[in-house]
């Protein structure tokens, strides 16, 4: 990395330490039973609720997204924090932990700095769907009210869960700093907030410890487990690989190579190794830097979890703490306290908090959103659960659950009155054959020829790590004598039955997307993706607790090598998806997204340049477009501006049908081939059309292309080494 990277770095994490700074006295409440009070989670609760004001203004159309209103809003944010809540509590709290922030402060730096020297060896905003995330973010950029535009469907919105890139773009508005490097700071940012949160939400499940030491020690597994961990598929190193690559084997089946380890390993095998299904995890996300809803939505996920927990640990214990509201305003607070919720179990605050994180959520991947409302329902059930009067506990369980449902509704309606979910039903795996030919019964569908199921022993090949510790778990529950479950072991049991749900419904049920042969792919995906989350975080738990309480000698050193043995096969995967992704680390080192267009399309890269700096709003620019994870729409995406059509089948999957797409396809050909000048004029018109672009790949997509016309219906604003943009003036 050059020196203007380092610059880059410190100023991003200037600004998280301020964010973080400016909620530390929300934070500090919210998290007052945990050991190191919740510190890191400052900085997620403050770039979301900064950026959720800005939304709402931005919705409302009552200010312009700006860099002026990110700074007075998050200064009017920082004065109610200290203002509502008790400064001198605050001030003896921060004295009395702050080792364990600094602590926490230099983790979350150090990851910061490795995992961007690790991004800056191959840094290019391009492959895989970065075009798609990085138009989302310029699109946002050049927004001033929401929702924004939808870059590769013009005029229509974005229709799809966002929000992250809405964070995304208002750090980026913060601190300064050009997109093509927040995109890549960004993604390093992720990968130090899952570190770190899950080093928080370790130290916590560790409180029975009474050593801070030894729990610091011990809780660093639990990030190396969630931000490093694979899964078993890495034993086929050690075997002679199966072909064809998507039809795997057992390993048992093929030949024993030990000593030509790694036997040509690649390592997005792990993430689709049951056939047409997708099964990612967060190493993989960070090492292919895809800046998606799911891996933006892992540090809010992380806060869930931990907040969840807290709310365990303040109920059931005796001297449940209040906010420590600041005087003048606890008065306030009292007189609006609604009588009927004094008997519930959970304070209304906490429901109010829990469904507004599940909203964000939603809105930056709206599967996480629901599978976290379920994770909520389960621990309003165990919480308010009693033999002795089970009308009180289901009366007291759906009201909490319907403030929760009905708060999630209300934070969330500014972003699902413009979304449009892209889902057309539920189907039903090996539906009966009768059935298959009513079709479909309300939301459920029953297709013929759908029957995918995943064999028991892929399954075990891809979560047989974590449920060694799962079973190991139970059995130890189980077996132990006069052994009195604690809360921490009852949350870690609720994570197990959660992720286990999770991992099971894509083996009976699928939602339907657009896609045939991969119909229940996106199913599988967004599920298990939060199982490999919680189930990272039962493991360290599990590992850490059986290596002190089992007491025979012998089965606790088969319990620990057994866990040694397989922790190795999920910690040497980062090394093979590091090293093929970022060619062993052998790039120059720079956090420049952008870049790499100079040898690619030199002439997009001055012309792409010369947009950004040349043209404000978002007016309508002719691009060619292409299929997805290509080049194509290439100047939308790094720009921001919108374009007639960019990548068909992404828009297709978004709009629900392709019959609106399809049209625009043929449209744009017309565009740039048509000689006829009135159709040019009527389809401009149409789109509404400012700019047009002429490059090399308008002309290798459309070889008869007319630029005539475009001489005559505007003038060239810019031109250099092939590449033309004219500005539609007739």
């Amino acid at each position: 990395m050059n020196n203007q990277d380092i610059i880059y770095i410190l100023r991003w994490f200037l600004t998280f330490f301020v964010i973080g700074i400016s909620f530390l006295p929300i934070t500090l409440n919210l998290f007052n039973n945990f050991r190191d009070k919740g510190y890191i989670f400052s900085k997620i609760i403050g770039m979301i609720v900064l950026s959720y004001f800005i939304f709402i203004l931005g919705i409302l159309r009552l200010s312009q997204f700006s860099f002026s209103l990110t700074i007075i809003l998050l200064i009017i944010l920082f004065v109610l924090n200290y203002s509502i809540f008790d400064r001198k509590n605050i001030l003896v709290t921060i004295k009395k932990n702050l080792n364990i922030f600094i602590f926490e402060e230099i983790i979350f730096f150090i990851t910061l700095v490795f995992w961007s020297f690790i991004r800056s060896r191959m840094p290019d905003i391009f492959g895989l769907e970065k075009f798609m995330d990085f138009g989302f973010l310029n699109s946002i950029l050049r927004s001033d009210y929401f929702p924004p535009k939808d870059m590769w469907y013009t005029p229509l919105p974005i229709n799809y869960y966002y929000f992250g890139h809405l964070i995304t773009a208002v750090l980026t508005k913060i601190s300064q700093i050009p997109s093509f490097i927040s995109y890549n700071l960004m993604i390093t940012t992720l990968f130090a907030l899952t570190f770190t949160s899950a080093f928080s939400i370790a130290v916590n499940l560790l409180s029975e410890f009474k050593s801070k030491f030894i729990t610091k020690v011990l809780s660093f597994i639990f990030p190396v487990f969630l931000a490093f961990g694979g899964n078993l598929t890495t034993i086929y190193t050690f075997f002679k690989p199966y072909t064809p690559a998507d039809m795997p084997i057992p390993f048992w089946n093929l030949q024993f190579l030990p000593f030509s380890f790694p036997n040509d390993f690649w390592y997005p095998n792990a993430t689709r190794f049951i056939p047409f299904t997708i099964h990612e995890f967060p190493i993989y996300s960070f090492v292919v830097s895809d800046l998606h809803g799911h891996v933006l939505d892992i540090p809010i996920v992380l806060l869930t979890i931990a907040f969840l927990f807290s709310i365990i640990l303040r109920i059931n214990k005796q001297n449940d703490k209040q906010l420590l509201f600041s005087n003048h305003f606890l008065k306030i607070f009292n007189t609006i306290k609604i009588k009927s919720l004094e008997n519930w179990k959970f304070k209304f605050t906490d429901l109010i908090i829990v469904s507004f994180l599940l909203a964000i959520m939603y809105m930056a991947n709206a599967w996480d959103g629901l599978i976290y409302f379920l994770l909520t329902g389960l621990i309003i059930i165990f919480l308010n659960f009693s033999k002795e009067n089970l009308g009180e506990f289901i009366i007291n369980s759906f009201n909490n659950t319907l403030t929760v449902g009905l708060g999630f509704l209300l934070f969330s309606l500014p972003f699902s009155i413009n979304f449009k979910p892209f889902v057309s039903g539920i189907g039903i795996l090996c539906a009966p054959g009768f059935l298959t030919k009513i079709g479909k019964i309300g939301p459920f569908l029953f297709e013929a020829n759908h029957c995918q199921k995943s064999p028991i022993w892929q399954l075990l090949i891809l979560y047989g790590f974590f449920y060694f510790f799962v079973f190991s778990f139970i059995s130890f529950l189980k077996f132990k004598r006069k052994y009195t479950l604690s809360n921490n072991d009852k949350f870690v049991l609720i994570l197990i039955i959660l992720s286990t749900i999770l991992i099971v419904v894509p083996e009976f049920i699928y939602v339907k997307d657009i896609y045939p042969l991969h119909y229940r792919a996106n199913t599988m995906f967004k599920l298990v993706y939060q199982s490999f989350i919680m189930l990272s975080l039962v493991s360290g738990y599990v590992l850490i607790k059986l290596m002190f309480e089992i007491k025979n000698i012998i089965l606790k050193l088969a319990f620990t090598g057994v866990a040694i043995f397989l922790s190795f096969f999920i910690l040497i995967y980062p090394f093979f998806a590091i090293g093929s992704y970022y060619n062993n680390l052998t790039g120059k080192g720079s956090l420049d997204g952008f870049k790499y267009m100079l040898k690619t399309y030199p002439q997009d890269y001055n012309l792409i340049n010369w947009v950004n700096s040349n043209i404000k709003g978002q007016p309508v620019v002719l691009e060619a477009n292409g299929d997805s994870y290509t080049e194509y729409a290439r100047i939308s995406a790094n720009t921001g501006l919108p374009t007639v059509i960019g990548w068909p089948v992404h828009e297709w999957l978004w709009r629900g049908t392709y019959d609106i797409v399809a049209p625009r396809i043929d449209d744009v050909r017309t565009l740039y081939t048509t000689s006829d000048i009135s159709l040019t004029k009527s389809l401009i018109k149409k789109y509404n059309i400012s700019y047009v672009v002429v490059s090399m790949l308008e002309e290798k997509k459309y070889p008869g292309i007319n630029i005539n016309k475009f001489n005559t219906l505007g003038k060239i604003v810019y031109q250099n080494g092939g590449a033309t943009l004219y500005k539609i003036t007739d």
